[in-house]
């Protein structure tokens, strides 16, 4: 499938070369890995990916000087991390993204997501953001990679 749909970004932008902390959406093709969802706000989505509710104990690693950096972690965990549980909607419906995590490069970027966007058309701090039914409906289609094209390649 090679269907464009609108997204929202980062605030600093599509970058080739991401670092931690940049508000940047970096460019290239990443692999859909995980879908974990809010049981208490949405339905499970349809997809042939892995599928998991979230708790209150999710959590993903942004701390670059900690070996689980830009992992799935469970809470608390002694390193900055990213709580998966967030009180806006952000990640009742989120999909890991295959970005710096074979292996992880310390500092490269961590915890880039597809997930719904931010109110207001804010910018990501650095992932995808799709409206719902969208993402659904690509998840359900099978979709299993996104594309990032770096800017005047749209």
């Amino acid at each position: 499938m090679n269907e464009r749909i609108p997204a929202t970004i980062g605030a600093g932008g599509i970058k080739t070369h991401k670092i931690e902390g940049d508000h940047a959406t970096p460019t290239g093709i990443f692999p859909l890995r995980q879908v974990f969802y809010r049981a208490d706000r949405v339905a499970s989505p349809v997809c042939h990916l892995p599928v998991e509710p979230l708790s209150r104990q999710d959590g993903w690693c942004d701390d670059p000087t900690h070996s689980d950096y830009n992992r799935y972690v469970m809470l608390p965990h002694p390193a900055r991390h990213e709580r998966l549980w967030r009180d806006d909607h952000l990640y009742d419906l989120v999909v890991v993204l295959g970005y710096n995590d074979a292996p992880p490069v310390p500092g490269r970027g961590s915890a880039i997501f597809l997930h719904l966007p931010p109110p207001h058309c804010r910018p990501t701090e650095g992932c995808i953001a799709i409206a719902e039914p969208e993402l659904r409906k690509l998840l359900r289609m099978g979709m299993r990679e996104i594309e990032v094209l770096p800017p005047g390649q749209r």
